[in-house]
């Protein structure tokens, strides 16, 4: 990673080849067997199927701008390539409100006018933190354009968007959740986020969006380009496409698996199929010890899953 995102320093996964194309793997490792299941259907569902058609040819993507101090948040939205829209990191560890001030002015200030905010808490906050911050972040950014995943509740979620104006939208909620439809039942969001390899693939995404009927924000999980491109099929399936999507964090790679990388240009990404070569995969190849390790988690899934691949 260019910089630490999520507590990570370096990514890690597993590329999978099939009959229509490449696939990505890549659970975070305090995903056990059975919550890296979706990730495995999602990486054989690019490989083996290739994705359903496309109603647009561009998409456009939000620039994500880790928990860093104000110089360094500037400089990323403005070597982001004509994004619009900013999603911040906040409530990171050991930071206090008035860093994430900071850097939310900065990020408005390198945005300009007609420019859009968003923030992440990784549902860091219980109800009355996130009332008290939201207030605070929402004026230094002149107003957010939402709030991603604040509390780690439905029920949190719920009460803080009848006591806030800030728009309130889905993740954790979405994706860790026995029941994604909760979210719709306690009227808890205005927004869903959601990922292609948590929730099991692009086709498993769009019946998930048809069934909770909210505005979508399609996001990363920290993919290589290959798993990227299963985002940017989702994006580009979609009838309706109201938000800039979170799909421009290849940046935050040091090196790619293909030797183009999905990177945004002018605040979008084309709706393309990606592929690596032996050079570029050579470049990003694992020790001995992680590749066998993926190749024992790799089995554990598939033999839970009860694929025989």
């Amino acid at each position: 990673m260019t910089t630490r995102f999520r507590g990570l320093t370096t990514r890690d996964g597993v590329l999978l080849r099939g009959e229509a194309g490449w696939g990505e793997f890549s659970p975070f490792w305090d995903y056990d067997d059975a919550e890296s299941r979706p990730w495995l259907a999602a990486a054989l569902e690019a490989a083996e199927l290739g994705w359903p058609s496309a109603v647009r040819d561009r998409v456009p993507v939000n620039v994500t701008v880790p928990a860093v101090g104000p110089e360094e948040a500037a400089a990323i939205v403005a070597a982001s390539d004509g994004c619009r829209t900013a999603k911040v990191k906040v409530a990171e560890p050991g930071q206090d409100v008035g860093e994430e001030q900071a850097r939310l002015e900065a990020v408005r200030d390198a945005l300009g006018p007609g420019g859009l905010v968003r923030i992440d808490a990784n549902a860091a906050w219980d109800l009355d933190t996130a009332l008290a911050r939201l207030a605070l972040l929402d004026r230094a950014a002149g107003g957010l354009e939402y709030a991603e995943q604040p509390c780690p509740t439905v029920a949190d979620l719920a009460a803080l968007r009848r006591r806030t104006d800030v728009p309130i939208a889905a993740d954790e909620s979405i994706r860790r959740a026995a029941d994604p439809l909760a979210v719709r039942r306690a009227e808890a969001a205005d927004v869903v986020v959601l990922k292609v390899q948590p929730l099991g693939g692009v086709r498993a995404c769009l019946r998930l969006a048809e069934e909770v009927g909210l505005p979508v924000v399609v996001s990363s999980a920290l993919e290589s380009s290959v798993g990227i491109a299963a985002g940017v099929a989702l994006a580009a399936a979609l009838p309706e496409l109201h938000h800039a999507c979170g799909l421009g964090t290849v940046r935050l790679l040091e090196r790619d698996t293909v030797p183009e990388p999905l990177v945004p240009h002018g605040g979008y990404l084309p709706v393309t199929t990606v592929a690596p070569t032996e050079a570029s995969l050579a470049a990003v190849a694992a020790p001995p010890d992680v590749s066998r390790r993926w190749g024992a988690r790799l089995a554990d899934v598939a033999a839970l899953a009860g694929a025989s691949r």
